[in-house]
């Protein structure tokens, strides 16, 4: 009984500990990320977050600007005051999130489908309520708590467009973005969003509209909105009826900014088709027409020849046609225009690789993982170590791809496997012992690697009746086939007594790659 009271009295400190107010709407709530790691969190992840979703956008300097001044105009309202940052990303898909610490962006292809600068103003009070009431913190906590459950009850039970290339650097930061939050937070965040316009002088009739049209659109199941602001902000006709019930609460009138909108859009609008174009090319590359792919981005080129991601393609298009060095003009080109973005680094630095320039490859390499770790541009870089003889440096960049999933991961797994497995067998190879029903007392070797193995050598450990450990050596004959299992008798039936055999260790020191 007084175990009992004191776990319930330890799980209520606990919960107390882990509670705080959420600096919106003053409730007490489970939070398990302290201000000071949410902050970090964001600051940490805003830039590769980005990356991962296109990069920045730059043809049109002065829209973000002015998206940056809405933001600003409603952060400064809000009823918590945090580092915000706005960005324009370059990703036609309808999209806006929130990080926490009140890192937000909004993409290109949703500001294309707003009417009014009061819209913008609902979308981007809604991001800055997120980030204010902390709700990437609460899932974060929230996720926090089921890892601890599940990790719990596994110790209680003991004993019984860029989408193709692999990022690594993103990965807290793409769940963050791409999560979808609970009805109360997106509740909150319509309810507070509407009170941050009419504060700044906005007119909430935009937030209504807005919504409004979210709905019409998830009616007509839109796949790019499906894919983007849909799938982390889900529309219904509940939230459309909730903003109208709080609109008729709130003062009337406020600034619209149709025209400011429509003249700091302009540019954008103007220049949508050579987008549109941009992202058929990108489908048709992806299925291998590469002549439509070419036709599309030279037109996407002819529209907005200011746009690097267009010469990116043409890039992709000459490397996929193994015309290496027009593609690395098209990729100098594309990174004259953006100098901040990975992915011009990463192709220019694997056709430079292919071109045997490996000291540009390197650089281009290098350069590309400071902006986004990927496992492309580890792998390539391990590639080149192992060409130079840099062993050591090609493993940690192997052990870096190994980690990641797919076909990449496999292929760097089967390169460290290569470069490593005569140093560090142990690693690889997993052996347990024990007696067939012959009598033998026998080796399980498991190989998991993507190398078939041979030429084994076992270290055999046991404690001698007088205590002292004792060993030999066994050299196992045979092959053992990769992703496979094989028993092998290490000829100690009768050599080692029972209380030995219950002493007994064994394990892989030898073992090389089937050539």
């Amino acid at each position: 009984m007084v175990k009992r009271e004191l776990l319930v009295l330890w799980f209520v400190v606990g919960f107390l500990s882990g509670c705080a107010t959420n600096p919106v709407t003053g409730k007490n709530e489970l939070s398990l990320v302290s201000e000071k790691q949410e902050l970090a969190i964001g600051a940490q992840q805003y830039s590769p977050a980005r990356q991962s979703q296109g990069g920045d956008y730059v043809v049109d300097r002065e829209l973000t600007a002015y998206v940056s001044q809405v933001g600003h105009r409603l952060a400064a309202v809000s009823d918590r005051k945090l580092p915000y940052e706005f960005k324009v990303l370059n990703n036609s898909v309808p999209n806006a999130w929130a990080l926490p610490g009140g890192k937000i962006s909004i993409n290109r292809g949703l500001l294309t489908e707003l009417k009014s600068e009061s819209e913008l103003a609902a979308v981007l009070g809604h991001e800055i309520v997120h980030a204010a009431a902390r709700h990437g913190a609460q899932n974060m906590s929230k996720g926090m708590l089921l890892q601890t459950a599940v990790m719990g009850t596994v110790i209680a039970t003991q004993g019984k467009d860029y989408a193709n290339v692999a990022q690594l650097g993103a990965g807290i930061g793409a769940q963050l973005i791409s999560q979808k939050f609970g009805r109360d937070a997106e509740r909150e965040s319509d309810y507070y969003g509407m009170q941050y316009m009419v504060r700044a002088g906005y007119d909430p009739q935009g937030a209504v509209d807005l919504q409004r049209t979210f709905v019409k659109l998830s009616e007509g199941k839109r796949q790019d909105w499906l894919s983007g602001l849909f799938a982390s902000h889900p529309p219904s006709q509940e939230r459309v009826q909730n903003n109208v019930s709080l609109l008729a609460t709130l003062p009337k009138g406020g600034d619209q900014g149709v025209e400011r909108y429509r003249l700091k859009t302009v540019h954008l609008i103007r220049t949508k088709p050579a987008y549109d174009a941009y992202d058929k090319g990108r489908k048709a590359l992806a299925k291998g027409d590469v002549d439509m792919a070419k036709r599309l981005a030279q037109r996407a080129v002819a529209l907005e020849p200011k746009e690097a991601q267009f010469y990116g393609l043409m890039g992709d298009i000459e490397q996929k046609g193994s015309r290496l060095k027009g593609a690395v003009q098209q990729y100098n080109k594309a990174a004259r225009l953006n100098p901040n973005f990975f992915y011009y680094y990463l192709q220019r630095g694997k056709v430079n690789e292919r071109l045997n320039f490996a000291g540009q490859a390197r650089s281009d390499l290098e350069h590309s993982v400071q902006l986004l770790p990927t496992a492309d541009a580890y792998n390539a870089l391990g590639d080149l170590a192992r060409k130079a003889g840099r062993l050591d440096e090609a493993k940690a960049y192997y052990a870096k791809v190994a980690a990641s999933q797919g076909e990449l991961g496999k292929q760097a797994y089967g390169a460290l496997v290569d470069l490593d497995l005569k140093d560090n067998p142990g690693k690889y190879i997993q052996v347990r012992t024990g007696q067939d029903a012959r009598g033998r007392v026998v080796a399980q070797i498991s190989n998991p690697t993507p190398r078939s193995v041979e030429a084994l050598v076992v270290l055999v450990q046991f404690t001698s009746a007088a205590g002292q450990v004792q060993q030999m050596q066994r050299s196992l004959r045979g092959t053992v086939a990769s992703g496979s299992q094989q028993l092998f008798d290490l000829g100690l039936a009768g050599v080692l007594t029972h209380e030995q055999l219950n002493t007994l260790r064994v394990s892989v020191i030898r073992a090389q790659v089937v050539r």
